[in-house]
């Protein structure tokens, strides 16, 4: 693909973002929103019989980028195991966008697999016994960007 088309691409998911929504009763799931510039976003994922994602939704309000990276990430994210989700990195983000970001872009794009990162984090700590402190009222005082452009 071209520059051209990762742009169009990237435009396509905001205009028109994917697996946009809720699960109820989603074994994973949590908020990560940057207060700073406005991104928020919501993810949700369910397991299947063998501990895969077998569904992945998002919900949440931002930039393009931010809104896009988490559009793409719950499509990639499906049929791959929590520890594979657990190794995805700003890197597999980055090329998943494909387009060239600055570090304010970046952030905005990163957020969407800090969210996806906190809900396995969570749901490890249910696992373990441990209940995690309410995700969505530390996530409105957890800011991951220090500043976003937009």
């Amino acid at each position: 693909m071209t520059l051209d088309m990762y742009q169009e691409n990237v435009l396509d998911h905001h205009a028109h973002p994917r697996n946009k929504g809720r699960i109820e009763g989603a074994d994973l799931s949590a908020r990560e929103r940057n207060p700073l510039c406005g991104d928020e976003i919501e993810v949700f994922l369910a397991l299947s019989a063998d501990g895969r994602i077998a569904d992945a939704k998002f919900e949440g309000q931002g930039c393009a980028i931010s809104q896009a990276a988490i559009s793409m990430l719950t499509g990639e994210v499906r049929g791959k195991s929590l520890d594979e989700l657990e190794h995805m990195t700003g890197e597999d983000i980055r090329e998943l966008v494909g387009v060239p970001l600055s570090p304010a872009r970046l952030k905005c794009a990163l957020l969407s697999i800090q969210a996806m990162h906190r809900a396995l984090a969570d749901y490890k700590l249910r696992q373990l016994g441990h209940v995690p402190q309410d995700a969505s009222a530390e996530a409105a005082d957890h800011v991951h960007t220090p500043y976003c452009s937009h």
